[in-house]
């Protein structure tokens, strides 16, 4: 760097003569004008300006690189016991072999931090309510509620539970990881750091241990909460809605329509829907009807609010979380044996949720009983979903009900429960906040859960004498002057604030050999629930649910009801012999795509918030087609219906689209609709005209008749309320004075004009140049500086835009929000498809890369392969991972 800043002023110097020590020029023969001399001092100001600017390049170029990890060599470790080996091919993904069990956790701890330790970081900072550690004052309201939640006790709880086995392999883990860190710091771990050190330089990384790993899984059941969200705004719209009116827009799953996992293998054509079922909202002593609308509304809001903060920086969570997996048997594949495909749907992140790796010991026995492939997440030894040499496995949200919100009535520290004042359960914790001082909080539960939210200014008198007395709610009490107003608050209960086993079920997954093996890992699976898909190589298929789904005195979980009482809490779980599983189902396959997992049979409530199965349909359908022509079914074949891009709901509401008569730009728009498949391409012009009116649609529809935050985001459950109403032409859902709107056609028509309108503005005049995938675009953000609104720093760190295909509630669940605009907002985060007979012949592919270091190689190298449904070899024996290496790393016991 040196030469190359004095080269420009050493050349001018030359060019122009030098000065004696007086100033006076020597080695010219004329004066020099003020003109030379001005153009002198600009050319040295320019040379000073390209050295800085060539130092600065070096100096960046040295920062970003700095943190990228060793691949290939030779690096001692304390810890190991004996050598282990880490293959890499050219994607930069992990194969590591070791001798011992210990030995395979501590070097996968190494190279997840190798290659992930921001995310890692980050991650527990998440789940521990500690982000204000990080990043100051603005972090102080999530941190408040995520410990109100209590993830990171609640993993400490379930750290203490585990047996000295599997609490030695996150132990051995965790050495791994702190192994790394003993060698790297600040911007050596990671780019963020150093951008962190800008903004919070007296940071300082923290020894990781086996409760960071155990709390990622509360952040992931978490992201998988179930109905949650619809129970809120089922409460939300009970303050202004019938009953009927709420059963309408929160559906039941349509049984004998579309199939369920274990039962029906019913499949329809896509119609116009029924008229909606008799209310099957629960709404006996719903809380609307004890308090005060508007402040029951107000907390509800703003426990919403509360829920969404936490899901983004996690990755977006809503309704369009799902996933879809399946497997066949042998007798309908080419190969004689099963395949199994899976392609979990969660909110974009880069880096993406999952690290793929491969974890071998040399010699299988008791003491060492690895040999697995597949999907990790990187702060989590084993792997999460993938195959052994024996069995592989999927997993899909099978989304039971597993939390209830309560009204609690609380009067100072004490709560009312059956006719008896309880003591509130309190504790103080502290927020350390970054650049301000502490921040000291008390958090208060019942024996229900924390109490979330409270009723401002609402008190008991005041409801019982201006609003009806419901079962259970016994006779205000005369106001005593001096004692402390009686409020209602809401409080949480929820299964994956129990402690529970799932950190053990990861490593018995991970062993299982056979169907009863699988079965005795699931069973330890509580938190989140799953719905598990089961392959192996003797040629069996599976399904099984796991989880603690709970048994409820009476309700169904739709609505929040009183805590005070006890007829409405849990009295137990769902057995888990009595859970939904099948094994080798004469069809030849299972489909699961967060559909209901039994017929409406089943004894036990699970929930009443199915996916309503539109992609379980699709799925259904293809499957049922290629076995009709005898067609033998191949890994590419399953690759090929994971990105099936067949919309129902266009199916379904083009034919009535059609019918509308248009004139202008408006019928030159339609016209795009004839002889259309229905398939949401990303070249499409029908597609992006189509989707531009489902958005419009779902706005003009129910603008001002329900709650702004509790609008139809555009998916399955959208689908199927404007599909049961294109048999009600008089529907006064079709009218809104806001719009002028007076039944069916009326509305269709305002929503094609004003469609068309704004499709021109996004994509140009002319229809036929319209495309999806130019307004149906995924920006890959880093989850912390990427959002930042710095424009510099999410240049550094975010990737695309990408145009894509698919959308909400299709195979290719590529889904968007429709209250938003038409951004990518959930994705299928990674595809595999797994074949039994040989699987060097599966294939995966994840939506960003291995690395989580900004302009690595392997950053987004694997993510325009995914964009373009493209997938790549997942090898796993050892001749072939050899044959197919880029480098190995050799990690060897410290002297």
């Amino acid at each position: 760097m040196s030469s190359g800043s004095a080269s420009i002023p050493v050349a001018a110097s030359a060019w122009w003569g030098s000065r004696d020590s007086r100033g006076s020029d020597v080695g010219t023969d004329a004066p020099r004008s003020k003109g030379h001399r001005r153009v002198r001092r600009l050319l040295i100001a320019l040379g000073v300006m390209v050295s800085l600017v060539l130092v600065t390049a070096g100096l960046s170029v040295w920062t970003v690189t700095r943190s990228f990890p060793t691949l290939a060599g030779t690096v001692d470790i304390a810890g190991l016991t004996d050598r282990v080996t880490v293959v890499r091919d050219p994607a930069g993904i992990p194969q590591i072999t070791a001798k011992t069990a210990a030995d395979l956790f501590i070097a996968e701890g190494y190279v997840h931090a190798q290659d992930r330790f921001w995310e890692m970081d980050f991650r527990r900072h998440v789940t521990s309510g500690r982000l204000s550690e990080l990043f100051g004052e603005s972090q102080v309201g999530t941190d408040t509620f995520v410990r109100t939640l209590g993830w990171r006790a609640v993993a400490e709880q379930e750290v203490a539970l585990l047996d000295p086995v599997n609490l030695g392999y996150y132990q051995a883990y965790a050495d791994g990881v702190n192994a790394y860190l003993d060698t790297h710091r600040g911007a050596d771990l990671s780019l963020e750091y150093a951008v962190l050190g800008l903004q919070n330089p007296g940071y300082e990384v923290e020894p990781w241990t086996p409760a960071d790993s155990v709390a990622w899984l509360k952040a992931m059941a978490w992201d998988l909460r179930s109905n949650l969200d619809d129970e809120i705004d089922r409460a939300l719209l009970s303050t202004t809605l019938t009953p009927a009116e709420v059963t309408q827009l929160h559906p039941d799953f349509p049984a004998g329509q579309h199939p369920t996992i274990t039962g029906s293998q019913a499949v329809t054509v896509p119609s116009a829907g029924a008229p909606a079922a008799e209310p099957s909202v629960d709404s006996t002593d719903a809380p609307a009807a004890l308090v005060d609308p508007g402040s029951y509304s107000q907390a509800l809001a703003e426990l919403r609010g509360n829920l969404a903060a936490v899901p983004e920086l996690l990755g977006p969570a809503g309704g369009e979380i799902g996933s879809n997996s399946w497997v066949v048997s042998g007798a309908l594949t080419d190969t004689g044996l099963p395949l199994l495909a899976n392609d979990p749907h969660l909110g974009p992140a880069l880096p993406s949720v999952w690290y793929q790796v491969g974890l071998r010991c040399e010699s299988l026995s008791a003491e060492c009983p690895f040999d697995v492939a597949g999907y990790s997440f990187s702060g989590m030894p084993g792997v999460i979903i993938g195959h052994t040499e024996r069995i592989a496995w999927g997993f899909t949200n099978l989304g039971p009900d597993v939390a209830d919100l309560y009204v609690e009535k609380v009067t100072g520290d004490t709560y009312e429960f059956d006719g008896v004042a309880k003591p509130l359960l309190l504790r103080d914790e502290k927020i350390s906040v970054a650049g301000g001082d502490d921040v000291k909080i008390e958090i208060r539960s019942t024996d229900h859960g924390p109490l979330l939210s409270g009723f401002a200014g609402t008190v008991y008198p005041q409801i019982a004498s201006d609003y009806p007395v419901a079962a259970g709610l016994p006779p205000a009490p005369e106001a005593v002057a001096g004692t402390p107003p009686t409020t209602y608050e809401l409080s949480l209960q929820w299964t994956a604030l129990t402690p529970g086993r799932t950190a053990s079920a990861i490593f018995a997954l991970n062993q299982a050999t056979d169907f009863a093996s699988f079965r005795a890992a699931a069973a330890l699976f509580d938190v989140p629930a799953q719905n598990l898909t089961y392959a192996d190589v003797e040629g069996n298929i599976g399904y099984q649910a796991p989880g603690l789904i709970p048994i409820r005195a009476s309700g169904n979980g739709t609505l929040p009801v009183p805590g005070w009482t006890s007829q409405y809490g849990w009295t137990g779980y769902i057995p888990f012999d009595s859970l939904p599983s099948t094994f080798n189902p004469p069809s030849g396959y299972i489909v699961t795509a967060n559909n209901a997992a039994a017929d409406p049979g089943y004894p036990y409530l699970l929930t009443a918030d199915w996916d309503l199965g539109y992609r379980a349909n699709q799925i259904t359908a293809r499957l049922n087609e290629l076995i009709a022509a005898k067609t033998p079914l191949t890994a590419e074949l399953m690759s090929e219906i994971q990105g099936d891009n067949y919309s129902a709901i266009a199916a379904a509401l083009v034919p009535a689209l059609q019918q509308v008569r248009l004139s202008g730009d408006a019928a030159e728009a339609q016209n795009l609709f004839d002889g259309w498949d229905y398939q949401v391409d990303a070249d499409s012009a029908a597609t992006a005209y189509f989707n531009v009116i489902w958005r419009t649609l779902l706005q003009d529809m129910f603008t001002g008749k329900i709650d702004e935050g509790a609008h139809l985001t555009g998916g399955d459950r959208a689908f199927s309320v404007v599909t049961s109403l294109l048999d009600q032409p008089d529907s006064p859902w079709w009218s809104n004075p806001a719009y002028g709107t007076v039944g069916q056609d009326s509305m269709l028509r305002r929503v094609m004009t004003d469609a068309g309108a704004e499709a021109a503005e996004l994509m140009g005049s002319n229809p036929t140049d319209w495309q999806w995938g130019s307004i149906h675009t995924l920006e890959l953000k880093n989850a912390t500086f990427g959002e930042s609104g710095i424009a510099p720093l999410e240049w550094l760190f975010n990737r695309g835009p990408y145009e894509l295909a698919g959308g909400s509630a299709v195979v290719n669940a590529v889904g968007w929000d429709a209250t938003q605009g038409y951004q990518v907002d959930w994705v299928p985060s990674m595809r595999q498809v797994i074949s039994l007979e040989n699987f060097d012949d599966s294939t995966w592919i994840n939506l960003t890369g291995a690395s989580g270091h900004a302009f690595h190689t392997n950053y987004t190298d694997q993510a325009p392969l995914w964009r373009d449904q493209e997938t790549r070899p997942w090898l796993f024996t050892p001749a072939a991972i050899n044959q197919n290496a880029a480098n190995m790393l050799t990690l060897n016991p410290a002297s």
